[in-house]
């Protein structure tokens, strides 16, 4: 079992990353895990951060870069194939990036506990 302690050192040192709707149900995984904290940590350090995702959906957007980043191969090799959907897709995509990169980790956090 982990320490209580370490989990909320955790949950507020990564808490950005991951959606404010899935804390309590990654709490209650963290606390029932076998997991020791090394290991912890390493799985909490490959999470994407949503802040680089918006910067380079902006700086690079249309050519799928943004969405390569937090691992939507598919989505990414569409958008640089209709150079982001003729730009209506990477506008779109700015304000949706980042929440779509907190759930990816969220998703991949769950798999990994």
């Amino acid at each position: 079992m982990v320490d209580q302690q370490f989990i909320n050192q955790l949950l507020v040192t990564y808490g950005n990353y991951l959606p404010l709707e899935h804390i309590h149900a990654i709490r209650s995984r963290l606390e029932a895990t076998r997991h020791d904290e090394a290991m912890l940590q390493i799985i909490f350090s490959q999470l994407k951060d949503p802040t680089i995702s918006l910067i380079l959906s902006i700086l690079l957007g249309p050519l799928g870069i943004d969405r390569f980043f937090i691992g939507d191969l598919g989505l990414g090799i569409g958008k640089l194939i209709t150079g982001g959907g003729c730009s209506i897709w990477w506008i779109i995509d700015i304000f949706f990036i980042m929440d779509a990169t907190r759930q990816k980790n969220a998703f991949k956090l769950m798999q990994l506990l």
